[in-house]
């Protein structure tokens, strides 16, 4: 277990919607953060099978390439059903044949694989949002912290907050989506909640009380 030491790092990712959140959350703490897309860094590919493996490599790429620590996220959505699609391969369902992301697409990709496999009660949409955090150093130290969320698929999508599959993903012992909360209530934020919400806010508290808290 390493502490870090510095408050300025590198948010080690190109996704508009997974930066913002992850500057939300550190921001509170004095951090000065820049992401990769932000200092033009090349997108590192993502052969990894695990959460674990992608969000090292995306996290030592941006470490060595600043000379500074990085954190990078790997997350995505398990479905049950889908024998854990789409899993580490979340944001491949998105993809389009000009190389932009259509999550809107890639939710109907789930809801239409779920209807093929028979699951249309709540029981059989059951599915967890996971985030690994990874904390990179230039040497080439990291450390990796996992949070999950359960909650089931939902149709049709609810809500425009948040991004990726928010709109169809409803929290276990919540009546509304991701989609439909505000970031407050999604990481667990000012509402008396025991702990964090989110699955990124979740993987983000291990990292303050691992790498952060004396």
């Amino acid at each position: 277990m390493r502490k870090l030491e510095t408050k300025t790092i590198v948010v080690a990712s190109h996704n508009q919607g997974k930066i913002r959140e992850i500057q939300d959350l550190i921001g509170p703490l004095g951090f000065t953060a820049k992401s990769a897309a932000e200092l033009n860094f090349i997108e590192p590919k993502e052969t990894g099978t695990t959460f674990e493996e992608n969000a090292t490599i995306k996290a030592l790429a941006s470490a060595q390439a600043s000379g500074m620590p990085a954190l990078s996220d790997d997350s995505g959505l398990v479905v049950d059903a889908l024998g854990g699609d789409p899993g580490v391969y979340t944001a491949d369902w998105a993809e389009t044949s000009n190389g932009t992301r259509d999550f809107n697409m890639a939710m109907e990709k789930v809801e239409k694989a779920l209807e093929k496999a028979g699951a249309t009660k709540p029981e059989q949409r059951t599915a967890r949002f996971v985030s690994v955090l990874c904390l990179a150093w230039p040497d080439g130290h990291t450390e990796l912290f996992r949070g999950e969320v359960e909650g089931t698929v939902a149709w049709p999508p609810r809500g425009m907050q948040g991004f990726g599959y928010d709109p169809v993903f409803q929290p276990e012992g919540y009546d509304v989506t991701f989609g439909e909360m505000s970031a407050e209530e999604k990481h667990g934020w000012n509402i008396g909640k025991p702990q964090a919400l989110s699955h990124r806010a979740r993987a983000f508290k291990l990292f303050v009380e691992t790498c952060l808290e004396a």
